[in-house]
């Protein structure tokens, strides 16, 4: 467990080192006038979940957290995971190493995986049965239904606040630009 607390603790700048790789590779760009506008939409999509999901979680804003079971959470149990990793794929289309595609998304699922496995055990302890109900009901990683008016994404008091702190994701095309124009 301790190392899976360390890789909990790290998460994201283990995420660090692959996105390093494709901004500094030039092995095998994709030359194609595809792969930003491909990119830059995943990046967007990915940016959208974190927002949606940022309304309902409350991290990194001040406002008071508890088990969260609502919006995205109450379809998948690790939106802002999923959304991470769609916003390090955009990054790896963005820098036009496109052959990277598949083994960041092995990275990814990699590292989430021990993540989650750390953050659920410790959940459980925290929040209890409510939470094994949690984990019973709402599946880990791809939701059971595609229904979206049910899932009550905006929350429109938290809405702006969400937007505005997960607006920094952004940050992450600004290498692959100065990439992009040193070239």
């Amino acid at each position: 467990m301790p190392i899976l607390k360390q890789v909990y603790r790290y998460r994201g700048v283990l995420l660090a080192p692959p996105l390093l790789l494709v901004l500094f590779s030039v092995f095998h760009e994709n030359e194609s006038r595809l792969v930003w506008p491909i990119g830059l939409g995943i990046v967007l999509f990915g940016v959208g979940i974190r927002v949606l999901a940022q309304q309902h979680i409350h991290h990194r804003m001040k406002a008071r957290q508890d088990l969260t079971t609502t919006g995205l959470y109450s379809i998948i149990r690790n939106p802002l995971y999923v959304a991470n990793t769609l916003i390090c794929l955009g990054a790896v289309v963005v820098s036009e190493e496109t052959w990277f595609v598949p083994i960041m998304l092995l990275y990814c699922g990699g590292l989430y995986a021990l993540v989650v496995r750390y953050e659920e055990a410790s959940l459980l302890k925290e929040y209890g049965e409510p939470y094994r109900k949690y984990l019973s009901d709402v599946p880990r990683w791809f939701p059971r239904t595609l229904r979206f008016w049910r899932w009550g994404l905006i929350n429109s008091q938290y809405f702006f606040q969400a937007l505005a702190v997960e607006s920094s994701c952004l940050l992450i095309l600004i290498v692959y630009v100065i990439k992009d124009i040193l070239r």
